[in-house]
């Protein structure tokens, strides 16, 4: 049985990939359990090639996301001032500028839920919030909340389609099946991969 503490999950001498929880450092990055990262060229520099100024505000992703190479988080601090003639930050550089009192743009976390897969360069603005077990398409630019189960692509990333129908999908959320023990996970994976909701309500 896989263990979400292990750091390369595949065999030895691929390690493109990490359960990416075992690299974070940064208080504000969160990121759940049996969530993976592939990079061919160095996984491991995830917290530092792949989130944009993480300064104040959260990047919380959930559990079991699948995050392909170069899918990049760009955080609130990122932002500039965009209400006057110039978004320059002059507040930025040397001595507090008398008079000057920049309007920045809203702040807040951007939080992707549980099972979410992110695609090869998918790119996620500020405060955005992807919903448990949506699907973001390679290339995307994602600038506004993803309902879950929802596939989304494209710049700007747009509703391609749900991926089941809404009784389904209310069901998979109220089910949770990412916060059982990985026992129970093992046991219902034929259920789980295999779309087999009445099986799934009837897990044990």
């Amino acid at each position: 049985m896989f263990s979400s503490q292990t750091r390369y999950p595949l065999k030895a001498h691929l390690r493109d990939l990490i359960f990416l929880k075992n690299f974070i450092t940064n208080p504000l990055i969160e990121v759940g359990e049996y969530t993976y990262y592939h990079d061919i060229n160095g996984p491991e520099l995830f917290e530092r090639n792949n989130v944009v100024m993480p300064f104040s505000v959260k990047l919380k992703i959930g559990k079991f996301c699948q995050i392909a190479q170069g899918s990049k988080f760009i955080m609130s601090d990122a932002n500039h001032p965009m209400s006057g003639f110039s978004t320059f930050p002059f507040f930025v550089f040397g001595d507090p500028i008398p008079n000057y009192d920049p309007k920045l743009p809203p702040k807040g976390d951007t939080v992707i839920g549980n099972d979410v897969w992110l695609g090869h360069h998918s790119t996620v603005m500020p405060r955005v919030k992807i919903g448990d077990g949506a699907i973001v398409g390679s290339f995307s630019l994602v600038t506004k909340d993803v309902p879950p189960y929802t596939i989304v692509g494209g710049n700007p990333a747009k509703i391609i389609r749900p991926r089941f129908d809404e009784s389904t999908i209310q069901a998979l959320l109220e089910i949770q099946w990412w916060n059982w023990d990985i026992e129970k996970i093992i046991r219902n994976v034929e259920a789980i991969a295999g779309a087999d909701l009445d099986r799934l309500k009837q897990a044990t």
